[in-house]
């Protein structure tokens, strides 16, 4: 700063003033201020007021301070010092300033920020293919940068940013955890990511999160929590038709129908697909987006729940073909609940075939728990007398040798 003043005073053709780190301490620490010529270069320098630096009562704007080197300065127009002696005042004042300077404290620009968000905007696009091991690395290693960051004190706008992305990618790493059958740890980690979409303020993100953490419970338990969460997450929306609201009252509607209320589901079916008609649906390419063929998904899952084969079929067959060739586990799901309507349909034996080829054909490292239990869905549908037939002890099969482990499967099957 010393160095900067002196520069400046060449600048405007003026003799430099005398100071050097020390002095400048002394004036942070409140024991000096500077001269009336200094206090107008500082204010020249840092465009702002000497009030907006911690010094004097009468506002001297950086304007104001450029333009007065030569011109004369009334008395009035000086500014007068703080009344020396008074304790008080003097405690005041240095809590001002320490407070200034701490909100003026930072540890990341706009610029990282934005490269931050660009990476994990790409983990969000991987994460639609990529397994759930290998993804959870990435969305730790880019959850430890933020962690990092927020721990600092950072200005309000980063702090909601930051708060953003924790939520995000706790999501993920809690949805990579229930895929994988980890319950407990994913049940803890959508409480932090629930935690931290409430931090953000943001009312879309909160009820994202919470239509997202719907899953958990739609798949193991118990059906209540999943149409709770669906629900919560469609309130918190108050009806604007995004496509969180969307997703939100789809989750509601799969959840009911599973739970086996039929008449509420329709009713909220109808909800979702009215609100999907009016929102922007975001990119396909984005695992917190929700698109077409994700609410297709939904809508498949309750039609498959409620007995209605038909209409499940048709959503079926529309949504694997808007899936691309690389992707998750979202198609083998849809086949599944083909399999189920087959088995509703009293198809069992062809019912436990797709089933078994489903399961045979997703890759190794893709096989999650949440597969299995969606396969065992349709063994659980079968009639109790048909579960001893060839075709569902082979699907039997198949599943314990899924679970025992993978890349010997298709091998020891085709034995």
């Amino acid at each position: 700063m010393a160095e900067r003043l002196s520069a400046a005073a060449d600048q405007v053709g003026i003799s430099p003033p005398r100071t050097d780190a020390n002095t400048v301490g002394q004036w942070e620490r409140g024991l000096h201020e500077p001269k009336r010529a200094t206090l107008e270069l500082l204010c020249s320098l840092y465009e702002c007021s000497a009030r907006d630096l911690g010094f004097g009562t009468q506002p001297l704007t950086a304007s104001a301070a450029l333009g007065s080197w030569d011109q004369p300065q009334t008395a009035d127009a000086r500014m007068l010092p703080e009344p020396v002696g008074d304790p008080l005042a003097e405690h005041v004042e240095a809590a001002r300033r320490s407070v200034d300077r701490t909100l003026a404290l930072s540890t990341v620009s706009a610029a990282q920020m934005d490269l931050l968000d660009m990476r994990i905007l790409e983990v969000r696009r991987q994460y639609l293919y990529e397994p759930p091991t290998q993804m959870l690395r990435s969305l730790l290693g880019e959850l430890e940068e933020v962690k990092c960051l927020a721990a600092d004190r950072q200005p309000a706008s980063v702090q909601v940013r930051l708060s953003e992305m924790t939520a995000v990618l706790a999501t993920l790493i809690a949805d990579s955890l229930m895929k994988l059958g980890k319950l407990a740890s994913s049940r803890k980690w959508y409480d932090t990511a629930q935690s931290a979409a409430d931090d953000s303020g943001r009312v879309e993100l909160r009820a994202r999160v919470r239509a997202q953490r719907a899953m958990l419970p739609y798949y193991y338990g118990p059906l209540e929590g999943a149409v709770v969460l669906g629900r919560e997450a469609r309130l918190l929306t108050r009806g604007r038709p995004t496509s969180t609201a969307a997703f939100a009252a789809a989750a509601e509607a799969r959840a009911l129908a599973r739970q086996g209320s039929f008449s509420a589901a329709e009713t909220v079916i109808t909800t979702a697909q009215r609100l999907y008609e009016q929102c922007e649906h975001g990119s396909p390419d984005d695992a917190f987006a929700f698109p077409e063929r994700r609410l297709l998904l939904y809508l498949s899952g309750a039609y498959t729940a409620m007995g209605r084969s038909s209409q499940a079929r048709k959503v079926q067959a529309q949504a694997l073909d808007l899936y691309p060739e690389r992707t998750g586990i979202d198609p083998a799901l849809l086949h599944l609940e083909a399999a189920i309507c087959l088995a509703h349909d009293h198809s069992a034996a062809e019912a436990c075939q797709l089933a078994g080829r489903t399961v045979l054909q997703v890759p190794a490292e893709h096989r999650t728990h949440i597969l299995q239990e969606r396969a065992r869905d349709v063994l659980g549908v079968l009639p109790p007398r048909i579960r001893g037939a060839r075709a569902a002890r082979e699907l039997t099969d198949i599943l314990a040798l899924s679970q025992a482990g993978g890349d010997s499967l298709e091998p020891r099957q085709r034995a």
